[in-house]
């Protein structure tokens, strides 16, 4: 009857057309909407329901995803939010963007005496290392400057923002991921624990980097000679309190270390900004043959002081480097709260939250990007509020791609078994080398987002969200994933 109809009429054949039309457009939908089979399969093995998962895949160049799944779901995205911090930071701020850090003398300078205080203020430089801070006190020692007479004054008052207790995100106040981001930090405030076998005696040596009067160790690390293997979980570590000064601390260290496992290092934050700089200070200045016996005080720049010298920072494209290749959460709070600035931190003092936020959300608006789904905490990802689709990650990374930082912002992200978080992931796989991907972990999250270049050279955006209890999992679905798409041809 249709056949019969359509030899008489004229507007059959439109028809037909528009219908087929339809049913290609219906069936490009469908297969947008279904996981490829064999990250079905890794994700049912692994015991993640379907619904747990959001996932956006687009080829740059193109208008609509090739793949959507659950993409539209609000979800934590553990450290992949880092990727929409760096972003704005480096559209925002620039790429040569840096941050201050000065120093005053507050008082009368008599020859190579300063009859007062030293003030150093901090405007928020994400990352301020020992050879930054070396650097600083070897310039200041070069104005002619030798004999200090009062006290360090730390001005940390650029940041406005709440107080926090570093153990509040997990009950563990002493790992370093869980520092707080200052106005005035010196090296995140981080201490390192060296391990050092020594065979000729059967012991192991336990080292303090940089060492300080205010810590002491107790060693009771036994060496072995078996395999390595997961030595970090292996050792405890305690830390004790002195009853009169919280500030001097008793490091336990117990567990057994392997000779296999050569010298290895971990990392925690012991003391506060005012012990450690002004340990640090001390020890640098003496080194320099300076001469410092004061207090060391937390306040701001008094009126009447007068600059001495001003530290530049590095750079911004090389701050998201360490941000998104490394996961430093620290710096990507402290480049968080640079965005309410404005790029002027000296004249727009304090930063705040608020600030960001009212940044971020302009920066989205002014690019036509509508997240109401958004939630931002701290720009780090180490948060259990934060939440975005997959859809929008999405969009950010095709925003990015198409924007002038694209060259910093792409090389800040790991290369697949190249370097960064992907360095033992992606080996002798098709994904090897072809891969830039920001991983993100937090307890029942996984996170995936970046761009993976297929066999045909094209390059596609790829977000892959898991919210569950088995979320630990998920590793062999996002890997399988990101494969999928690097083995695409154009006879795919």
């Amino acid at each position: 009857m249709i056949g019969y109809w359509c030899r008489r009429n004229a507007y059959c054949h439109l028809l037909i057309l528009l219908f087929s039309f339809g049913l290609l457009s219906a069936s490009t939908s469908a297969s947008a909407n279904e996981l490829p089979p064999v990250v079905k399969q890794k994700l049912q093995q692994s015991g993640i329901p379907l619904q747990a998962v959001g996932v956006y895949v687009q080829e740059i160049g193109t208008t609509k995803p090739t793949l959507a799944f659950n993409a539209d779901q609000a979800m934590n995205p553990a450290s992949v939010m880092k990727l929409l911090t760096t972003y704005a930071g480096l559209d925002l701020l620039g790429p040569t963007y840096t941050w201050p850090t000065q120093i005053f003398a507050h008082g009368k300078m008599v020859q190579d005496v300063l009859q007062g205080d030293l003030v150093i203020k901090g405007y928020g430089s994400p990352r301020f290392d020992l050879e930054h801070f070396w650097s600083l006190v070897y310039r200041l020692r070069q104005t002619g400057l030798k004999n200090i007479q009062g006290n360090l004054i730390l001005d940390r008052a650029h940041y406005a923002i709440p107080y926090q207790h570093p153990g509040d995100f997990d009950g563990k106040p002493y790992r370093s991921y869980n520092a707080l981001p200052e106005a005035l930090m010196v090296n995140y405030r981080a201490t390192a624990l060296h391990f050092f076998p020594q065979p000729e005696s059967n012991t192991v040596r336990v080292v303090f980097d940089p060492d300080s009067d205010a810590l002491r160790v107790q060693n009771h690390v036994q060496l072995t000679q078996e395999s390595c293997g997961d030595w970090r979980n292996a050792i405890t570590t305690d830390v004790l309190p002195d009853e009169k000064n919280k500030n001097h601390l008793t490091i336990i260290v117990s567990g057994k270390f392997s000779i296999q496992c050569g010298k290895q290092s971990t990392v925690l934050n012991l003391q506060d900004s005012a012990t450690y700089i002004g340990g640090l200070f001390k020890r640098l200045w003496t080194e320099q043959g300076g001469k410092f016996n004061g207090h060391v005080i937390e306040a701001q720049v008094p009126t009447g002081a007068t600059l001495l010298e001003t530290h530049q920072s590095l750079a911004l494209a090389e701050i998201v480097r360490g941000i998104n290749k490394y996961s430093n959460n620290i710096a990507a709070r402290q480049l968080y709260l640079a965005l309410g600035t404005g790029g002027d931190v000296v004249n727009n003092s304090p930063a705040t939250l608020e600030k960001s936020h009212l940044a971020v959300q302009n920066w989205l608006s002014g690019k036509r990007l509508n997240f109401p789904e958004l939630v931002i905490e701290n720009g780090s990802g180490l948060s259990r509020k934060e939440r975005i689709s997959a859809r929008h990650m999405g969009k950010i990374l095709v925003s990015a791609y198409q924007s002038p930082a694209m060259p910093e912002f792409m090389s800040s992200l790991p290369i697949a078994a190249a370097d960064g978080t992907l360095k033992s992931r992606y080996r002798d796989t098709s994904a090897k080398g072809r891969a830039h991907m920001k991983t993100g972990a937090l307890d029942n999250v996984r996170a995936l987002a970046g761009y993976v270049l297929d066999q045909a050279g094209n390059r596609h955006v790829v977000v892959f969200f898991v919210n569950h209890d088995h979320a630990e999992k998920s590793r062999g679905a996002m890997d399988a994933l990101v494969q999928w798409i690097a083995n695409k041809s154009n006879s795919n």
